[in-house]
């Protein structure tokens, strides 16, 4: 516009020289922007590791009261955003100084400090004023930052008939039930409700272990593939059928199969390969199951069926128990350490699981508390979340019992966490599996390859890493099998007090998960 032409501000009129001076003068930056933006959608944490591109952005925040927690690895910021509760994140990021720091700065950046002579010379000057004033223009003008709406795909009316009439008539219904249906906006509690007023019988993956609480009749744990192969229903609640359920060849192909999953791919995954599905829903699992319920309200389970796969299930766990007291070669059954951490495990405990073979035989063990009190890597099994979960996890409970299940291996993605852990006072307890090996990896390589090349590790000191770093650590032993209850009991009582433990617990080998194959 030319000089002197008004321009638009929020609530009053600046000719174009006033506006430039109010620009160039202003002491505001994006930083401020983007905090502004994090408060309107309830960001209460921001997880970064600190550089000067963030900066204005992480000094804005804590200006408008959000909590800035600097961890020492940036994978944990990504992860410990992923575990906060509600809104996830936000996460390290990485923004240019053009868009960020207050005008001076960039305009003092961008000049060029020693221009050409003549008309080049200032052509290139008043292109690059030009443009820092582009960039700015407009920048403090009001505008709409609260949250836009979450599409969100549900499934219809007809679609969940269809589904009230054919469980009302199977006589050996399952559900299966995935990480998805933890996610927003139906509450797990309600979740939990529904399934409890079916009353039929569910194997929980992912995220969904806890969603039935501890000790739920209903709530099968093992044996899964054979009541898969007698259902004559099997509802895929967000569930998979990628490796975990054996792409659908667990599957009874005479079985009703009803699937349903926010994501299309994920829905029909080796579908029309190794299983048929005979309902697909594309939509949220969570509502669904609430729906089913109210259909179906009045009818419940043949109460013979979640009784028999229960019995199946006491039956297993017994003779897991048996396996725990055996004596390993060396050091102390992985198992037997599991149970009586079970046992000892707080009823408000959240528990993060990051490793392979260790983590693999604390899912058969553990029992999570409630929904939303596991936290583990997911189909992939990425290592390295237990510090950045853990952290989130505390942050947002901070009365709950927080523990991290590691294996040896994993550990070392996240022990110098304990420094974070300690700085933003958030008293973890972490349990490791010190078998000095990768052995998950181990045990395919060896048999199939007849080499344990890369998979041999250390019985390393890890108890005294996290006391370097401002922890407490214990180192546990098979002398101290007598009194390994009054250890993790002291770990406890160390975490209540506001100290972040450690347990380095040396174990043996086994067979409990021989056939378990990681490729």
């Amino acid at each position: 516009k030319s000089q002197g032409t008004p321009l638009r501000m929020p609530g009053f009129f600046l000719p174009k020289f006033t506006l430039e001076r109010y620009l160039t003068k202003s002491p505001r930056n994006g930083g401020e922007s983007v905090a502004e933006v994090l408060r309107a959608h309830g960001i209460k944490f921001v997880f970064t590791l600190v550089g000067g591109h963030i900066s204005p952005i992480l000094v804005a925040c804590e200006k408008l009261g959000i909590r800035i927690v600097d961890t020492r690895h940036e994978a944990t910021a990504v992860f410990a955003a992923d575990a906060v509760s509600g809104t996830p994140g936000p996460v390290f990021i990485e923004i240019p100084i053009d868009t960020l720091y207050p005008f001076h700065l960039v305009a003092e950046e961008v000049q060029v400090k020693n221009p050409p002579k003549g008309l080049m010379g200032k052509i290139v000057t008043w292109y690059l004023k030009n443009h820092v004033m582009n960039i700015f223009a407009g920048a403090w003008e009001a505008r709409d930052v609260s949250p836009l709406p979450v599409d969100i795909p549900y499934a219809t009316d007809d679609q969940v008939q269809k589904c009230i009439e054919l469980l009302s008539r199977a006589k050996k219904p399952v559900i299966v039930l995935g990480s998805q249906v933890t996610l927003p906006p139906t509450p797990a509690d309600d979740i939990k409700k529904a399934l409890e007023t079916l009353g039929i019988p569910c194997f929980l993956g992912g995220m969904a272990r806890g969603i039935l609480g501890k000790n739920s009749p209903i709530h099968i744990r093992q044996n899964r593939r054979d009541a898969l192969k007698e259902a004559d229903l099997v509802l895929l609640a967000g569930t998979v059928c990628d490796f975990r359920l054996s792409y659908g060849r667990v599957l009874n192909r005479r079985s009703t199969i009803i699937a349903v999953n926010r994501d299309k791919k994920q829905l029909l995954k080796n579908s029309d390969l190794f299983w048929k599905p005979t309902v697909a829903i594309q939509g949220d699992a969570g509502s669904f199951l609430l729906r089913l319920s109210k259909g179906l309200k009045g009818h419940r389970c043949p109460e013979e069926w979640p009784q028999k796969l229960k019995a199946g299930d006491v039956t297993k766990e017994n003779a897991n128990r048996c396996k725990a007291d055996e004596k390993t070669e060396r050091h102390l059954n992985p198992l037997k350490v599991l149970h009586c951490v079970d046992e000892l495990m707080s009823d408000d405990s959240i528990i993060v699981a990051d490793g392979g073979d260790f983590v693999g035989t604390a899912a058969y063990i553990m029992r999570p508390r409630g929904p939303l009190r596991w936290l583990d890597p997911g189909a992939f099994g990425t290592l390295g979340v237990g510090g950045g979960f853990a952290l989130g996890a505390k942050l947002c409970r901070p009365e709950s019992e927080v523990w991290i299940i590691y294996g040896d291996g994993s550990l070392g993605y996240s022990v110098a966490e304990f420094d974070t852990f300690t700085r933003h006072k958030t008293p973890v307890i972490a349990l490791v599996g010190n078998d000095a090996c990768w052995s998950q990896i181990s045990r395919d390589q060896v048999s199939i390859l007849g080499s344990n090349v890369a998979c041999g590790l250390a019985f390393t000191d890890y108890h005294i890493v996290a006391d370097g770093f401002g922890g407490k650590g214990y180192l546990i032993g098979r002398e101290d099998e007598d009194r390994l209850s009054d250890i993790i009991s002291q770990a406890q009582k160390e975490s209540r007090e506001g100290k972040a433990t450690l347990l380095n617990v040396l174990i043996g080998v086994t067979g409990f998960r021989e056939g378990s194959i990681s490729i």
